[in-house]
């Protein structure tokens, strides 16, 4: 017998509970004594009894691998008769039923490939496209962002589990699909019916076949037979005053003849135990550990508050049943009738905890008890997560698959020090040892480490307005005074050096106060995009201090692409003095782009948000498009991934004419890839990007359409304006003005998308979408809006490509 197997028998032993049942205990329990603690939850659950929430329960802890308690308390019956409650209870399960029977069905067929969890619904049940359904995805079912009603109407009379599912099939959705979290037994009583249509077996049949029997969960099932009534707990009288006893206390499932994917199940503690471990143990055999992974992620909408994986609970109203210590990276479920099970794969803990609250009369509430045992039992064991599933659960409590694993927040009061400050500090150690030798990518602290030559250098620069430090000196300045170095050349991007022309034709000049030449790298040629080789060839070394937009089509980036190219080809170093994504580092959205399509607003494949600095696409661009320049970036002191603009301390200078403020540049990444098209976005305007029109709008009913989308943390207010240039200079326009609720919470790029789809709906005859593309830069996603699909369906497509993103822009973050 093993040390941790003899130790929970006696443990139990003195407890006075029956032997435990060990569940493939491959770990040693390293704290013993904590097990007596467990004790302490026995009070909470008594009095729980005592104060007549439940008529009884049972509780069973596992943790590394074993079940370390497992006690029954209480009636199992109070009327008509006093039971005592057993350990091999048998319970109605209730909307359990969803993460045990239907999600794992589920889960199984799209590790089988035979359905996607971005597919709309009606792919596989046509006849659920009635009534705007035919957007509504799978995996919108499964976190409940669907919009359906919580439940079918019970206030006519029908019968059968196929009348069920024609009562879904034609239900309307209650809310914009995707808009928001309503938890909803409809969702699941369609997942049942997809279930059944794609597997050809019912869910009964096939939840015993491919999922309880692998498991040898022997006392579970839909519809338990009469030798099992005995053990059976029993809910509540039915509207008959008959006692509901092995049928199925929910009234939908009960009409539905019992077997439904919403409710319906029964089981013991004990098999759910064996379900609880197949998890921890990466699927058992039913489920791969990446499925397991998968369904128990946050899989919701990238903005919204509450966290669903597919099926499971992580953080919602609904999580009464993690209790107080629980991490957020844990995920669990609840049972109206009283039952609940949780699981925290960073401890290897599981909790379930059995009731029949409802019973005799509906009366009960095991909402409270829930949350008390979780906290209770979590204090009581030595919860100590392993370095992997620690790794889980920070990334958890940040991430989902359409948004980045980084910290967010709303404002903070930091004090950021941009590169220029950072290599003023350091005494422009970094420019002193400039060299054209070798190729390679550095930071500043692997640069100033190697050995310096004293000869002065030749350097240029790459700047414009933003270009400055914390004393409000121009770098031109700072670097031209700097010892060691002679600055040659100042080249300017996209509105001049001065950041105030707003056209092509951007020319050569001289900087008034200097003397320096500047040439201009921006026109309307791609060769005069590009820094002059001749210029290039006569330095060591070309210094380059913009302020980025945060976004892919700002041109700024695409300037430090042709630098790094050009800086490559002379056999110099570049040297990136970096300064804040403005819209933050932790968010990444939007289509990536194309690949084969690059062009001056699409430097290479990321997507609308990238999250970067100019410092880490710079190390990004040098080593994925395999350019090899020698690269030193000077990073900031102080700032944070989720820092706002807003939140560094610095002086806010316009980065071009018409992003004059944080709160146009948090729009600027959705509005912005619609500007190609027949419409005006407020340039000639005081508020440039806040504003969307056209003299063939209606301004009332665009806000009224676009806010019934219910598009998180952003709302639409009808305006009249009159643009003073671009679009529809002079011409009066409708249209809406944007007020954003939470930056934290819109996904600027998909607001892109759904702009141009409501301007589509809306305005067929009007709206020329054909320049959409230009800066797009995704044929997929064009397609989709041509096609009519909804924007949240197609927002939802472009994951796949974020996912892959991310995983390589991870290699190149500076910031944590």
């Amino acid at each position: 017998m093993n040390s941790n197997s003899c130790f929970s028998r006696i443990a139990c032993a003195l407890l006075g509970v029956l032997a435990p049942v060990c569940l493939h205990a491959t770990a040693e329990v390293k704290h013993p004594a904590t097990l007596a603690r467990l004790s302490g939850v026995d009070s909470v659950i008594q009095q729980a009894v005592a104060d007549g929430n439940i008529p009884g329960a049972v509780l069973l802890v596992g943790h590394d691998g074993a079940v370390v308690y497992r006690k029954a308390y209480g009636n199992r019956a109070l009327e008509p008769k006093h039971e005592l409650m057993t350990l091999d209870t048998v319970f109605d399960l209730a909307s359990l039923t969803k993460v045990i029977a239907t999600t794992t069905s589920v889960m199984q067929l799209v590790e089988q490939g035979k359905v996607r969890m971005n597919d709309p619904v009606a792919k596989y049940l046509p006849e659920f496209a009635q009534n705007g359904k035919e957007d509504i995805t799978l995996r919108q079912l499964m976190t409940h962002y669907s919009g359906m009603a919580p439940d079918l109407d019970l206030g006519t009379p029908w019968e059968g589990k196929n009348t069920a599912y024609q009562l879904a099939f034609v239900e309307p959705p209650e809310e914009t699909p995707g808009s928001g979290f309503t938890y909803s037994d409809i969702n699941f009583i369609v997942l049942g019916a997809l279930v059944e249509r794609i597997s050809g077996e019912s869910l009964d049949a096939y939840t015993t076949q491919h999922v309880f029997a692998p498991l040898k969960m022997t006392r579970t099932r839909f519809v338990p037979p009469a030798a099992w009534r005995a053990k059976i707990a029993p809910t509540q009288y039915d509207e008959n005053e008959h006692m509901l006893r092995g049928v199925v206390h929910d009234p939908t499932a009960r009409r539905m003849g019992g077997v439904a994917g919403h409710a319906g199940l029964f089981s013991t503690a004990d098999d759910l135990a064996k379900f609880a471990q197949a998890l921890l143990n990466g699927g058992g055999g039913i489920l791969s550990a990446a499925a397991v992974a998968k369904m128990t992620s946050p899989e919701q909408p990238p903005a919204a508050p509450v966290l669903r994986g597919f099926g499971w609970d992580i953080d919602s109203p609904f999580s009464s049943n993690r209790g107080d210590l629980l991490p957020v990276g844990s995920f669990g479920h609840t049972g109206f009738t009283g039952t609940s099970l949780w699981i925290d794969p960073t401890t290897q803990t599981y909790i379930i905890l059995l009731t029949n609250a409802v019973h005799p009369r509906g009366k009960g509430n095991a909402i409270g008890l829930r949350s008390k045992v979780a906290t209770e039992v979590a204090a009581a064991l030595a919860l100590n997560p392993s370095e992997k599933e620690a790794l889980r659960w920070k990334s958890i409590t940040g991430y989902n698959e359409a948004q980045s694993a980084s910290r967010r927040m709303s404002t903070r009061n930091g004090m950021v020090k941009t590169g220029i400050d950072v290599l003023e500090e350091h005494g422009f150690d970094v420019l002193k040892g400039a060299s054209s030798a070798g190729s390679s990518s550095n930071t500043a602290d692997e640069a100033s480490a190697a050995p310096r030559a004293e000869t002065k250098k030749r350097i240029g620069v790459v700047t414009n307005q933003t270009g400055i430090d914390s004393q409000g000196l121009r770098t031109i300045d700072v670097l031209a005074k700097a010892p060691g170095v002679s600055l040659e050349a100042i080249f300017s991007p996209e509105h001049g050096v001065t950041g105030t022309l707003d056209t092509t034709k951007v020319n050569s000049s001289v900087d008034a106060a200097t003397g320096i030449p500047v040439y201009s790298v921006y026109g309307g040629t791609d060769a005069a995009r590009r820094p002059p080789p001749d210029v290039m060839k006569t330095l060591d070394a070309v210094v380059f201090d913009i302020q980025d937009a945060g976004v892919r089509y700002y041109t700024y980036e695409t300037t430090l692409g042709y630098f790094l190219e050009g800086a490559a080809k002379a056999g110099i170093e570049l040297i990136v003095l970096d300064r804040p994504d403005p819209v933050t580092g932790s968010f990444v959205q939007g289509p990536v782009s194309d690949a084969g399509k690059e062009n001056f607003n699409d430097y290479w494949t990321v997507p609308v948000r990238p999250g970067m600095t100019m410092g880490e696409l710079a190390k990004m661009f040098n080593a994925e498009r395999n350019i090899n320049a020698k690269l030193t970036v000077v990073p900031m002191e102080g700032w944070q991934r989720g820092d706002w603009f807003d939140s560094t301390g610095l002086q806010w200078v316009s980065p071009s004419p018409n992003l004059r403020t944080v709160y146009q540049a948090s729009l600027y990444p959705g509005v912005a890839i619609i500007e190609g098209t027949n419409v005006s976005v407020g340039r000639g305007t005081d508020t440039p990007f806040e504003l969307l029109g056209a003299p063939w709008m209606k301004g009332k009913e665009l806000a009224a359409y676009l806010n019934a989308r219910g598009i998180a943390g952003i709302r639409f207010v009808p305006v009249t304006f009159t643009p003073a240039a671009s679009n529809y200079a002079g011409k009066v326009c409708e249209g809406v003005n944007f007020v954003v609720t939470d930056r934290n919470g819109f996904d600027a790029p998909e607001l892109g998308i759904e702009l141009a789809s409501a301007l589509r709906k809306l305005y067929p005859a009007d709206y020329k979408i054909e320049r959409l593309p230009e800066l797009l830069m995704n044929q997929s996603v064009y397609d989709a809006l041509l096609a009519g699909q909804d924007p949240r369906r197609i927002a939802q497509e472009w994951q796949e490509g974020l996912e892959k993103f991310q995983k390589v822009r991870e290699k190149y973050l500076i910031y944590k």
